[in-house]
């Protein structure tokens, strides 16, 4: 099933990066045009619409904002050359899609993280799930494994000892509720929780289907030493881009702290 996805998905994300792209019109290597931001809708493209329409103008940053629903097409337009930049992922998931993609794609300011929540339908406790319940899990490598991780933190299964960012099913040591895992494209999940008793959703997805991570959560990640942050990325040697440079200057300012906590309202949380 992972690898139907996989390939699924990178045949939607090279049809989205030509429909998407093509009309673009600007060259992203072009340090005097401007800078084209792949990123996620929530809350992602949603912050640097902020940025675009509050703060950019006043820093000389012509932005453009180009919106991506998968987690393959931001970072092959990076690399191609085809956006200046992308805002959507965490450090395990760029380290993990570089050694499996051959690209070479590095974070330049981490900017908030999203919690990974577990979400339910049917019942209002995680406590609840009964014996045998079905649970909806992401299945991309790094998020499987935060999925897998999160439900051994609240107690719910029991993982083998060291295992890291490439945990699969096959490394729960105890799973006292006999719990069962469909595991789903990361984007699929929030629609699958009519079918199944339960959903681990990522952040983003979670707020773009109406929940509420801070209040609709079952079990929601601790942010302490969380080392998920959602971050601006660019190919290896435009970090240096002064359009990069403003932006990150931007991300990382009062105001958009601001905006973060007055439109998230916790379920997004800045990172600086």
């Amino acid at each position: 099933m992972r690898n139907t996805a996989k390939i699924t998905t990178a045949v939607l994300a090279a049809g989205a990066l030509t429909l998407g792209l093509s009309a673009c019109g600007a060259d992203s290597s072009d340090t005097d045009g401007p800078l084209i931001v792949a990123a996620s809708p929530v809350p992602h493209a949603e912050i640097l619409n902020y940025v675009k329409d509050n703060l950019a103008k006043k820093e000389g940053l012509d932005l453009q904002v180009k919106e991506f629903t998968d987690y393959v097409t931001p970072n092959t337009a990076t690399q191609d050359g085809s956006v200046g930049a992308n805002y959507f992922q965490n450090k395990p998931y760029l380290d993990d899609f570089n050694k499996k993609n051959g690209t070479d794609i590095v974070p330049v300011v981490t900017v908030h993280l999203e919690p990974l929540g577990l979400y339910s339908h049917k019942v209002k406790k995680a406590d609840d799930l009964k014996s045998g319940a079905t649970v909806a899990i992401p299945n991309d490598t790094v998020n499987e494994a935060r999925a897998l991780k999160l439900l051994a933190a609240d107690g719910l299964i029991t993982l083998k000892a060291g295992v890291g960012n490439e945990a699969t099913p096959s490394d729960i040591t105890k799973n006292p509720k006999n719990l069962k895992f469909k595991e789903l494209e990361a984007a699929q999940t929030p629609r699958s929780l009519d079918d199944v008793d339960a959903a681990v959703i990522n952040g983003n997805y979670a707020i773009e289907s109406d929940l509420e991570p801070s209040k609709d959560a079952l079990v929601l990640e601790s942010p302490k030493n969380n080392p998920y942050g959602n971050f601006l990325a660019v190919k290896k040697g435009n970090e240096d881009d002064p359009r990069v440079k403003k932006l990150a200057k931007l991300l990382t300012s009062p105001e958009v702290k601001k905006f973060i906590q007055d439109k998230y309202a916790g379920s997004v949380l800045a990172s600086f």
